[in-house]
């Protein structure tokens, strides 16, 4: 199959989103420099228990093999919510709000926290081409409430989003909590984003009885051609007044011990952020991206008691069609006989309190 000139962009944009092919000229950007561990070699981050990223082979074959099956997505997907947050939420409740993606405002304890914000039409590393908008985010930038922390899961451009992260700077100065390595891309471009890096396992107090860890998960990330697993990636365990929240921004599930060490060493949780979207082929999504039924089982696995599911609907990153994670999670938990209030799949505007 021909690769046109168009293609080619789409695929260096697109591609580039999610799995780090392209900008090249990210290959001479800074990376973290610090002691060996077990999940970093001195070069580079890696997860003892997961699978590394595909190779660039792997990615053409998926993006142009004549079998390939996209679904269309319609260009504009409105959701029918939107929210306007209050300006604080005090004492012993938690209200999230669903801003799209994998971004959420959660409002806890008198403190303003997102959750990888994405404000802007496309996640790529170029304007003019890649994963496109198909909805508004569900909370106008403009009816944030001053916001005080900002939680960044890893590098991959539809969760670490620079232009977002600069307005927040400019507009809050927020405190951006991320782990290892992603605190030196968002300096090379913006000085005064007030980032700290810290390493899985790590124990963060963000104020007000509020207190956030890292915990290990089973993912990968890259900006650039040359940057594979410089930075590393992370999951959040929050504690708040109400309980614990576990916040999954981008995982697979392999045999789901993640799950199952987050619920061994963190547990009991209230609530679950769990993915459920950007997963076919499964051939290549497999081993960094959950299904709906992967998401149901780690649900099980983390023993959380109930989920709100993500990362679905916003941004066609994989092949699957729009509305098929909402309807393959319907499925999963009647096969799995878990009641479907327990699992909710979110549309942007929504808001749950607990």
């Amino acid at each position: 199959m021909p690769v046109t000139r168009r293609a080619f962009f789409r695929l260096l944009a697109g591609a580039g989103a999610l799995v780090g092919l392209p900008s090249l000229w990210m290959s001479h950007m800074k990376t973290y420099d610090g002691p060996a561990s077990d999940h970093f070699d001195g070069l580079s981050f890696f997860d003892p228990d997961g699978a590394p990223p595909k190779s660039l082979r792997e990615v053409l074959r998926w993006q142009f093999n004549g079998k390939r099956q996209r679904a269309k997505w319609p260009d504009w997907a409105p959701s029918p919510h939107a929210d306007t947050p209050p300006e604080r939420v005090d004492g012993g409740k938690v209200r999230l709000s669903f801003v799209g993606h994998a971004s959420w405002l959660i409002q806890t304890g008198g403190l303003n926290i997102l959750v990888d914000p994405v404000w802007s039409t496309r996640v790529s590393p170029v304007a003019f081409a890649g994963p496109k908008r198909h909805n508004d985010p569900g909370i106008a930038f403009e009816k944030l409430p001053k916001v005080d922390v900002v939680l960044v899961s890893h590098g991959h451009y539809d969760h670490l989003d620079i232009a977002t992260l600069s307005r927040l700077a400019k507009n809050f100065a927020p405190r951006v909590v991320t782990p290892l390595g992603n605190d030196v891309t968002m300096r090379s471009w913006d000085h005064t984003i007030k980032v700290e890096a810290f390493d899985w396992h790590d124990r963060v107090e963000l104020g007000g009885g509020i207190a956030v860890h890292l915990v290990p998960t089973r993912h990968w990330t890259a900006r650039g051609m040359f940057d594979r697993n410089k930075a590393l990636w992370a999951s959040f365990v929050l504690e708040t007044p109400a309980g614990k929240i576990y916040v999954v921004c981008d995982s697979g599930y392999g045999d789901g011990r993640h799950f199952r060490r987050v619920a061994d060493k963190h547990g009991p949780l209230r609530l679950a952020i769990l993915p459920i979207g950007a997963y076919e082929p499964r051939w290549f999504m497999r081993d960094q991206h959950m299904n709906p039924e992967d998401a149901v089982k780690a649900l099980r696995d983390c023993g959380a008691e109930a989920a709100l599911g993500h990362h679905h609907g916003t941004f066609q990153l994989t092949d699957e069609a729009i509305d098929a994670p909402a309807k393959a999670l319907v499925e999963a938990l009647d096969a799995a006989k878990i009641p479907q209030e327990r699992f909710v799949a979110m549309q942007p505007g929504q808001v749950v309190e607990i």
